[in-house]
């Protein structure tokens, strides 16, 4: 479905620069988001759009995430996530929506736990 491959590093461990438009977001998703393989399929959208940040699921049942990347690349990942559960449509909603702080020198996309 999706190749999960870790971000290049930048060469000689300096920190990648972030690209002149990023921004980076805060998520909740509700709904159906847990135990559908939520997370795993966020990880791979963003890696394959060269986003940064985490998911986590929460305990009322959501899940969380950041992702940071371009405005393009972040506004991607929403109809990526949609064309992902297209065959197995799921129900959800993203409940909270926030721009926070860049994070910079972050590497890779994660699931946390």
């Amino acid at each position: 479905m999706f190749g999960f491959r870790k971000r290049e590093d930048a060469p000689s461990g300096a920190a990648p620069e972030l690209p002149p438009d990023a921004r980076r977001l805060r998520l909740r998703f509700v709904g159906q988001v847990q135990g559908v393989g939520f997370r795993w399929t966020s990880l791979g959208v963003a890696r394959e759009l060269g986003l940064t940040g985490w998911v986590r699921n929460e305990p009322d049942g959501s899940v969380r995430a950041e992702i940071q990347g371009s405005a393009a690349h972040v506004g991607a990942f929403f109809s990526r996530m949609l064309d992902a559960y297209r065959r197995h449509p799921i129900s959800y909603v993203v409940d909270e929506r926030e721009d926070v702080a860049l994070v910079p020198g972050e590497t890779d996309f994660e699931v946390r736990y």
